[in-house]
């Protein structure tokens, strides 16, 4: 059997590798990757190779009026920005917001790791075996003198099954197929926040540099660029089950859990007034029944890979929760979040199209064929 997973919204799975700004320039809406080898070949024969690699030590990035040409002679591959918009943002941001996380690559192009798929299949089983209870049990774990490194392992096992009879051993993927890097682009992202105006009422705010006050204009935050698949790019690759019921309760909950996830995101993007971001969930909570329609339940959605949030990863239905809140309290990197007593998360890492934020990156669709 294969499978197919199908890019809903801008989708990034990588290898940790990212592209540095002394690594490609931009020419003509395109970041071009620089084919360094050819480069120092070329310049071993003549007296500017000193200057190149001083320009490599020292520079942020690389001087177009000196070295230009190499965009356009010696590329390795050209990636389009994903609108001419990006550009002057690209010129205008500092250097270390430059650095281009890129997809997951074998030397045969860009592929989808299996990991990415049975993890978020992962978590969205435990979303739909958990309950109240399994947080009330595991506060209260973590209220002991000797709190648990992984608070919410056993409870994982209680689910899922232990090492040896883990239900998710009852499915398998590989890694997709490599696919052409015509379906990829560089995009804008920014990271929303909400700030507080009254008794549940908010505004819209952009997260600028570390040190800095959110900023209420778009311009003055901070921008990421990275290169992602564009919605409408296919993955295809082998899928393995034991019986087609096993297959059938995964994606149920996977479901369930991408409605569950959407819905909150909805409600987030509608309070701060985000139109566009809202429509185009509104599009994705049409594709979560309409998946789960499919003859056999060979279908369902799932958000992965970078950018996708914190609520991607947890299986928690309601981050509200005051079990889920009293454990998050133990964590020195959410303490002050949750002190604030603003709906957790409060940001989200938003896609930009034709300038305008309008998605959440890595929704999918996956399908047994």
């Amino acid at each position: 059997m294969k499978y197919r997973v199908t890019c809903l919204t801008p989708t990034l799975v990588g290898d940790g590798q990212k592209l540095a700004p002394i690594d490609y320039m931009v020419w003509k809406d395109h970041v071009n990757v620089l084919d360094q080898r050819r480069i120092f070949r070329l310049l071993s024969k003549g007296p500017r190779l000193e200057g190149y690699l001083t320009q490599l030590k020292t520079a942020d990035k690389l001087d177009f009026a000196s070295w230009g040409g190499f965009a356009q002679n010696f590329a390795g591959r050209r990636i389009p920005f994903e609108h001419a918009s990006s550009v002057p943002v690209w010129e205008r941001a500092h250097s270390e917001n430059l650095f281009i996380p890129t997809f997951a690559t074998s030397p045969s192009g860009p592929y989808l790791p299996a990991t990415a798929i049975k993890g978020a299949l992962r978590t969205g089983a435990v979303f739909d075996r958990w309950n109240e209870n399994t947080l009330r049990e595991i506060a209260s774990r973590m209220e002991e003198d000797r709190a648990p490194r992984n608070p919410a392992a056993k409870a994982e096992d209680a689910v899922l099954g232990g090492h040896a009879g883990n239900r998710m051993r009852r499915v398998g993927t590989t890694d997709s197929a490599p696919v052409d890097y015509t379906g990829m682009k560089i995009y804008l992202l920014r990271t929303s926040t909400m700030v507080a105006r009254g008794a549940g009422k908010f505004e819209l705010g952009w997260k600028s540099p570390r040190g800095t006050a959110d900023a209420r204009r778009i311009d003055d935050s901070t921008p990421v660029f990275a290169e992602m698949a564009a919605p409408g790019m296919v993955f295809e690759g082998l899928w393995k089950e034991n019986s087609p019921q096993d297959r059938q309760k995964l994606f149920q909950a996977s479901n369930s859990f991408a409605a569950s996830q959407i819905a909150r995101h909805k409600a987030y993007a509608e309070a701060i007034g985000l139109e566009r971001l809202s429509a185009t969930l509104g599009d994705l909570e049409k594709r979560v029944p309409e998946a789960g329609n499919v003859a056999g339940n060979a279908a369902c959605v799932l958000s992965l890979g970078w950018g996708a949030g914190m609520l991607s990863k947890i299986s928690v239905a309601d981050t509200a929760d005051p079990s889920y809140r009293s454990i998050l309290r133990h964590f020195s990197l959410y303490q002050k979040a949750v002190q604030t007593g603003l709906p957790f998360p409060k940001t989200r890492r938003i896609v930009f199209e034709t300038g305008r934020p309008a998605y959440l990156p890595g929704w999918v669709l996956l399908e047994i064929c």
